[in-house]
């Protein structure tokens, strides 16, 4: 079992930047990818960024490319989303996901259901 902790979400201004971070415990040793998602009312939970071990690979849905940078710390136990320039769109829970099956090479990380544990969320609101 891997048990993830969102924190750093808040209210912010268009334009402004925040860094949301997910700590990860428990068998953090089969973890092999991890990333976030966001749902905002009334939509689906979405791909915002994720991140695999191996190769260090990185992929970000367009709507957040050259704004939202992810990345961890060197045990790899925590990730971070640093977002910059934010919109009034960027409104959502942003929860935090990890995979503990292989991944393979070629696979893009961009679905909710290719992860495997889920943390609880963080509410992120930017004001226009």
């Amino acid at each position: 079992q891997v048990q993830l902790v969102e924190s750093g979400g808040g209210l912010v201004q268009a334009g402004g930047s925040l860094r949301l971070s997910c700590a990860q415990s428990g068998r953090t040793f089969s973890t092999e990818a991890m990333g976030w998602f966001r749902q905002a009312p009334g939509k689906e939970r979405e791909f915002v960024a994720t991140m695999s071990w191996s190769g260090g690979r990185t992929f970000y849905a367009d709507s957040v490319k050259g704004r939202f940078t992810i990345s961890s710390d060197n045990a790899r136990n925590t990730i971070y989303l640093q977002m910059n320039s934010l919109e009034p769109e960027d409104t959502a829970v942003y929860y935090c996901a990890a995979r503990t099956r292989p991944v393979y090479s070629g696979l893009r990380l961009a679905v909710r259901a290719q992860f495997d544990y889920w943390g609880q969320g963080t509410q992120v609101t930017v004001s226009s």
